[in-house]
């Protein structure tokens, strides 16, 4: 259609929410279908959030905000970064968005010219190439290591041209869950620092998700000579199961800032005051409910990776972190699923398996890396287990 942007041509939907969507449709037609494609915990947000934005809306703090976000939110983010990553921070070096998306989106409009290059690990959330080229910058894809998911600093350092300008880093990962280890990311941080051109843009967003005693650092604390060109971006949705509240938020060198928040002026103004002050709660109130559902988030993790690693054909490593697995397929491709079609692809696998079994996942390819699937395991062990007896019964049906 002539009328639409040239610039739609370059992107794709997302998988994820196709992949939701399809299960909604299946389930409402009366199929019998267990959906792990969604990328949000089935908790509920806790009782003093929710508590915090009714008094929000009972003492009437429903006008606009500033555009970056309120004091008082502000403010908690400030003491957060010093309490939880040890890294300081003025309120005017803090950002609030719609989500942790709109403060990615917002930094990369605000940075990026034609032919800027963003370097992009595999396997990435499927959302970020495709706002690298909303934003006009061109993605450069560095393929991670397929049994850690995780890049090395050769394969980064010979991926950076001299039109590089950012490297975004999301650990732990979705959709691996793969998370670097301090001196893991220190290496990466000493290539970084002989190429001074490269920003940082780091989505922490599952930072409170780590098990087995694993330690989270984030480069400008590991490295804080990259203090100055790096944006460190984080949210409530993951950690406090408010992924509807929409609220993310950055920190990063003043200029950055105000030049972000001009195009989120320009575009949203304020994210959403209740939202806000429900925040405040999340990041000022008690902290038990993430500790709490962090453990049994790594009960789900062993029980699907065990599950997984006992079907045939699938091979699937244990993530340091995340709500998120993602075993391979290799062993099951070309060969015929039950309903006799060739699988080919993690695509077709996918796509057999929810039409055999009524389990959805999303296909590795559209993360980048293949042939891989992902499986949110932010559902109740009752369900996981189902799924993947599911899974189990497809892979050995398989000739």
């Amino acid at each position: 259609m002539g009328f639409l942007a040239d610039a739609l041509a370059r992107v794709q939907p997302s998988a994820t929410i196709a992949v939701t969507n399809k299960a909604r449709e299946l389930k409402a037609a009366g199929r019998d279908v267990i959906g792990l494609g969604a990328g949000e915990p089935d908790f509920d947000t806790p009782d003093n959030i929710k508590a915090a934005a009714i008094k929000a809306i009972n003492e009437g703090k429903t006008k606009y905000t500033a555009v970056d976000g309120i004091p008082e939110l502000k403010a908690a983010i400030v003491e957060k970064f010093k309490r939880e990553n040890g890294l300081s921070y003025e309120t005017s070096q803090i950002t609030v968005g719609t989500g942790g998306k709109q403060v990615l989106y917002n930094a990369l409009i605000a940075t990026l010219n034609p032919g800027d290059e963003v370097i992009i690990p595999t396997p990435y959330w499927v959302s970020y190439p495709d706002m690298v080229l909303l934003a006009g910058g061109e993605p450069v894809i560095v393929e991670a290591d397929k049994s850690t998911f995780k890049i090395t600093p050769d394969a980064l350092d010979a991926a950076i041209t001299a039109r590089t300008k950012w490297l975004i880093f999301n650990s732990p990962s979705n959709p691996s869950g793969a998370a670097y280890t301090e001196a893991e990311l220190k290496a990466l941080c000493e290539v970084l620092k002989k190429h001074p051109q490269v920003w940082i843009m780091t989505d922490d967003m599952y930072e409170h998700l780590v098990y087995d005693d694993f330690k989270f650092t984030t480069p400008a604390q590991v490295e804080p000579s990259l203090y100055e060109r790096t944006l460190t971006v984080n949210g409530v949705s993951k950690a406090y199961a408010m992924t509807g509240w929409r609220i993310g938020y950055a920190a990063g060198p003043l200029a950055l800032m105000k030049a972000m928040d001009m195009i989120q002026g320009q575009q949203t103004s304020g994210a959403c005051s209740i939202a806000q002050w429900a925040s405040v709660e999340a990041l000022n109130g008690p902290q038990d409910f993430v500790h709490r559902n962090k453990a049994i988030f790594q009960n789900r993790r062993d029980l699907v990776v065990s599950m997984l690693n006992q079907a045939n054909g699938i091979t699937c490593p244990t993530p340091e972190g995340a709500f998120y697995v993602y075993p391979s397929c290799a062993g099951l491709l070309g060969r015929k699923s039950p309903g006799g079609k060739v699988m080919e692809t993690d695509e077709d696998f996918v796509t057999e398996l929810l039409e055999a079994e009524g389990v959805a996942v999303v296909h590795g390819s559209a993360f980048g890396l293949g042939p891989n699937f992902r499986i949110s395991y932010a559902a109740s062990e009752e369900l996981l287990e189902e799924a993947c007896t599911r899974i189990q019964r497809f892979a050995g049906s398989v000739s």
